[in-house]
């Protein structure tokens, strides 16, 4: 018989919000493969349990080398439970390779849900719930994070990220210059631990907040673009709407197509903006730039 892997959601902050079925997967596992060592030995002496199976580590940086060895272990029987520091395994933390390689064996892969930083900061937001979508962490370098953002510039529904204190000012300004500076957003810090903060408003007043100075793990939370009518929609929307497209890598073809189904607009007169523009920047080279 093959074993079974378990995602275990953990603590975002108050220890009282583990799942009552974490201390019994972490009592009876065969193997724990925990993102941090340490903060597992923490998090058992906290819940008052004892593992009585091997622990090992399973992070980034070791990750696609374990992972087989887990594999492996999988397929001949055991029990092994996954845990990150925080939350649930395989949002933005490891998890992924090891839950493919258990399908692709066919062996059972289950989970103990718990606390997720994405949905709660998405509750307390203020910002709509009904549809979202989670971006994970942007990249580090400006433009590669400015490229990512154009992406999702004209997405409608709510937008999740995760991102580093000591980037927050810089990604927000980003946010304000591509998404628009009245874009309204929720800056969620330390959810449910001592120091919990939301900071809600448009983006322009999170930028000059975030410049002076914010510690913690920080979730962001903004909200989609306008529901546009065609009516809304001049020449110079149209081409930059293309634009977005074709600098995140659609053809342009594809791209006057897309932005001619969301407009609700004839594909020629898409088509039509782009030319203009085009032989515009051919006469005045700064209306290209």
């Amino acid at each position: 018989m093959t074993g079974t892997l378990v995602l275990a959601g953990t603590p975002i902050g108050e220890i009282a919000d583990a799942p009552p079925r974490l201390a019994t997967e972490l009592a009876a596992a065969d193997v724990i493969a925990a993102e941090d060592t340490r903060r597992l030995r923490r998090l058992t002496q906290a819940l008052d349990v004892q593992p009585s199976g091997r622990i090992v580590s399973y992070f980034e940086g070791n990750e696609a080398a374990r992972t087989p060895e887990l594999a492996e272990a999988l397929a001949g029987g055991a029990r092994v439970l996954l845990v990150t520091d925080a939350g649930m395994p395989s949002v933005s933390d490891p998890g992924y390779r090891l839950v493919a390689a258990a399908v692709e064996r066919d062996i059972k892969v289950t989970a103990v849900p718990g606390p997720s930083a994405v949905l709660t900061a998405l509750a307390v937001s203020g910002l709509p719930v009904d549809r979202f979508c989670f971006e994970g962490f942007l990249p580090r370098k400006g433009g590669e994070r400015r490229t990512r953002l154009r992406e999702v510039a004209d997405e409608r529904r709510t937008l999740v990220y995760f991102e580093a204190p000591h980037r927050l000012d810089d990604t927000l300004a980003a946010m304000a210059e591509i998404f628009g500076a009245e874009r309204r957003a929720a800056v969620c810090r330390e959810l449910t631990k001592t120091y919990e903060e939301v900071k809600r408003g448009p983006l322009s007043e999170l930028v000059p907040w975030a410049a002076e100075g914010v510690r913690g793990e920080i979730t962001i939370v903004v909200e989609g673009a306008p529901d546009s009518g065609p009516q809304d929609l001049g020449p110079e929307e149209l081409v930059r709407r293309v634009r977005v497209r074709e600098e995140a890598g659609e053809r342009r073809k594809e791209a006057i197509a897309a932005v001619a189904a969301d407009a609700g607009l004839p594909k020629r007169e898409v088509f039509d903006a782009v030319v203009a523009a085009k032989n515009a920047a051919k006469t005045d080279p700064s209306e290209g730039k």
